[in-house]
């Protein structure tokens, strides 16, 4: 009996250079995965060629004009089927309660784009989902759809920063602004909040006195294909298992253990 090879969908919204290591690194059988689509939030992500060059199907989900369609006439605009709001409002962590309206408006928004990710790319078409450089925030909408064991999540992003520090947008630059010896990235498992999933990998370097942010960059991205690959690898190899632990402050904590490969 042949090994199953785990199938990939990856979302990106620019360059794709992660995506392009992730799809060098399938063909070179370095990885027990094949890519099977690629979308983009994007109509002129350059990924898209790459994923295209590669063989590999494309679509896009345009979220700028799905937004502006909204917010130009968001009572003509049905949610999505399934889409109960209370619902999200409560599992996500991204706004504050005293939000409750925003977060409501936003959520629902969303909704609307990552229903048009879902529907080109169904949760049963492929094992794995990567954010490659994927400049959006999913929701507990569009996170759900996959994760529906809770040991074994299916939606991977990397981070340009050693989480939990530095989270969001400008992860290496806000290392280097802060003054920091030591920049790396993060490879973690996506949760309702922003960047604040259990960690499966890291790797790190040295800030020397004489970089500045862009060789910082140009180190950072080194990494980060290496590591991507290898954390992908990890779970292509049904290795990796969330478990969640209690907090002295009552609170609980998921982290992801890496098991002996078989």
């Amino acid at each position: 009996m042949s090994k199953k090879i785990c199938r990939i969908g990856a979302l990106i919204s620019g360059g794709g250079s992660n995506l392009q290591a992730v799809l060098d690194a399938c063909a070179a059988k370095a990885i027990d995965a094949k890519v099977v689509v690629v979308g983009a939030d994007n109509p002129e992500a350059f990924g898209l060629s790459r994923a295209k060059k590669a063989g590999v199907p494309t679509f896009v989900a345009d979220y700028g004009a799905i937004l502006a369609a909204w917010r130009k006439n968001p009572f003509a605009i049905k949610p999505p089927p399934g889409f109960d709001a209370e619902k999200i409002l409560a599992r996500q962590k991204l706004f504050s309660n005293d939000n409750r309206q925003k977060a409501l408006s936003y959520l629902t928004a969303r909704a609307l784009c990552e229903a048009a990710v879902l529907e080109k790319m169904p949760p049963d078409s492929v094992d794995l989902v990567i954010l490659a450089g994927f400049m959006r925030v999913v929701t507990p909408y569009f996170i759900d759809a996959f994760n529906t064991d809770p040991a074994k999540p299916r939606i991977m992003n990397i981070h340009p920063a050693l989480l939990p520090s530095f989270p969001g947008v400008d992860g290496y630059g806000d290392t280097f602004s802060y003054g920091c010896k030591v920049a790396g990235a993060t490879v973690h498992f996506v949760d309702y909040g922003e960047d604040t999933g259990p960690i499966i990998g890291q790797k790190c370097f040295a800030i020397l006195p004489e970089d500045d942010l862009e060789s910082v960059k140009k180190k950072g991205l080194a990494l980060e294909w290496q590591l991507y690959q290898e954390c992908i690898n990890l779970f292509a190899q049904n290795r990796l298992q969330v478990t969640s632990k209690r907090q002295a402050d009552g609170s609980t904590r998921k982290t992801v253990t890496i098991l002996p490969k078989q």
